[in-house]
This record gives structure tokens, C-alpha cells and sequence, in this order.
């Protein structure tokens, strides 16, 4: 249950969060901003609030999964883990350097944390549904149940995908084969923001209505506001309780979220803030920040 008590620490969290990526991309000079930003209040859910792992025991068997697949946004899941103690978070700021763990692209041969590599969009749901496939079966084999249920698995593979990469045809690929298996333990999340390196979604390669379309492929689907922690953990929860299909919750988020001069434009989508604009950035995150903290004391 996410109190009141609980929201306030998240938000304060994720604006940690936010200012961290800031400072991650104006160190690296290169990364994307627009995406880190606007889901930052959902991995800081997932990671503090929903998500069962320990990072003190990074690889405990039992622990939920999260494929990232839209690998460009790895600055909020770098800053995520620092935040929630996976390792350093001075470390951060090696951020694309030579020599770093925290590669442009997530990859588990720099650092074992992770749960799978990413780079070509398209292809981390195939990568999820793989995992949760092996789950079922391996449940199968211990306990034979067919599906997770009260003698199954409790673990959960999470998909965190971006919308403009939902162009990619092998996305449905692997949402019709989720569907056919019955992967009850397959939680996807989009990031609805709206926009790609190209502009916005709806210029580039209508989705519209996505919702009709997970339906359609036999999904459950909820959508929600990407920015309100009770609706995220719901909807999270809501999905951990559906037993007959795969869910996916549409998160509509605002690209940028957090700073003003960078919201719901598409240019911030691939380039990271100039030492002036970073600047501006944690300024405006560190007054939003002190007003969270005076608004609930």
C-alpha cells in the first residue's frame, strides 16, 4: 500500500533522480534527456516502492526483472539504481566515458547488474517474454502448475518500452506470442511521451489508438498518468493480479518532466543540456525540490 508518507518520499526521490541525470549528461556532453526526465517518477516507483529486488544481493534468484528496452534512456536507470544502492552514486558521472560501466547503452558485460543488453530499439519485449516464458516452464517443472497462481511463481518480469520504438514490427511479434502463452508474469510499461528523434509520434508513424491495439492482441491493458505515483503503483498492482493474460500499463508521461524549457519538445529527445542549460535545469529541480519538502512539513 503507497501512503501518503510514501508519495512524498517518492517525489522526492525522483527530483534526487532528475538532478542526477542532469548532472550525468552535462559531465558525459552527450546522452538524451527529454526521456530520462519524463520516466523518472515510474523507475523511482519501481525501484522504492514496487519492485522486489535487493541491492545488496543484486542476483538473488527470487528478485523481479526489469528489461529496459528502449536503451537510450539508461541514465534514468543508472541514476535509479545509484539512488536505491546498486553501487556509487558518484559514480554517475562516468557516465559514456572510456573505461565505464555506465555505457550509452546499457550492457551487462560492463556491468552485471543489469538484466539484459539493449541498443537496436524493438527488441526488448521479444527479450521479456523469453524470460518469462522460462519462468513458466521452469515453474512447470518444480511445482506443476501451469501458470503463476498461489502454487506458482510470485516473480515478475518488467518491459519498460518507448513508444516511438513501438514502429518496430517485432514489438508485435512478441506481444502475440505474450498473449498466446498466457504471460501473467509479464508486466510491460509504455512510455506514451509523444515524440521520437524525428518529431512526434503521430507525424512520424501513428500509433493511435495503441490502447485498442494491446487489446486487440490480448493483452490487459490500464492507462494512466505517468506522473502520479498512486496511479503507477495501482496500475503495477492491478497488473500483479490479473492471472489470465500479459498486461501493459500506457504511461502517458511529458517528455522533460521536471524542467519547463525542456518539456514536450522533441529536440530534447537525443542531445544532452549545455553547461548553461544544466545549470537552469538543476536550479529549477533543486527550488522544485524545496518545495516539496516545505508543502509537507
Amino acid at each position: 500500500m503507497l501512503t501518503d508518507q510514501g508519495i512524498i518520499l517518492l517525489e522526492k526521490t525522483a527530483n534526487e533522480i532528475r538532478q542526477s541525470i542532469i548532472s550525468m549528461l552535462v559531465t558525459a556532453g552527450s546522452g538524451h534527456t527529454a526521456g530520462p526526465l519524463g520516466m523518472a517518477d515510474i523507475f523511482t516507483t519501481l525501484y522504492f516502492h514496487s519492485l522486489r529486488h535487493d541491492p545488496k544481493n543484486p542476483t538473488w534468484p527470487e528478485r523481479d526483472r526489469l528489461v529496459l528496452s528502449n536503451g537510450h534512456i539508461c541514465p534514468v536507470l543508472y541514476a535509479t539504481m545509484a539512488h536505491s544502492g546498486y553501487f556509487p552514486v558518484e559514480e554517475l558521472q562516468t557516465l559514456r566515458k572510456f573505461g565505464s560501466r555506465l555505457q550509452g547503452h546499457p550492457h551487462r558485460d560492463f556491468l552485471p547488474y543489469l538484466e539484459n543488453s539493449s541498443g537496436p530499439l524493438g527488441s526488448g519485449l521479444s527479450q521479456a517474454v523469453g524470460m518469462a516464458i522460462a519462468d513458466q516452464i521452469n515453474t512447470k517443472n518444480r511445482t506443476g502448475a501451469e501458470l503463476r497462481g498461489p502454487s506458482g511463481i510470485d516473480r515478475f518480469i518488467y518491459c519498460l518500452l518507448g513508444d516511438g520504438e513501438l514502429d518496430e514490427g517485432q514489438n508485435w511479434e512478441a506481444a502475440m506470442l505474450g498473449s498466446k502463452e498466457r504471460l501473467s508474469n509479464l508486466i510491460a510499461i509504455v512510455d506514451r511521451n509523444n515524440i521520437q528523434i524525428d518529431g512526434f509520434t503521430e507525424d512520424v508513424m501513428p500509433l493511435s489508438p495503441l490502447y485498442e491495439k494491446w487489446k486487440s492482441f490480448g493483452w490487459h491493458v490500464q492507462q494512466i498518468d505517468g506522473h502520479n505515483f498512486q496511479q503507477i503503483a495501482d496500475a503495477i498492482e492491478q497488473a500483479k493480479a490479473f492471472f489470465e493474460k500479459p498486461s501493459v500499463i500506457i504511461a502517458h508521461t511529458i517528455p522533460g518532466r521536471g524542467v519547463k524549457e525542456f518539456e514536450r519538445k522533441p529536440e530534447w529527445h537525443g542531445k544532452p543540456p549545455s553547461k548553461a542549460e544544466a545549470d537552469m535545469a538543476l536550479a529549477e529541480l533543486r527550488t522544485l525540490g524545496g518545495k516539496i519538502s516545505s508543502e509537507h512539513q
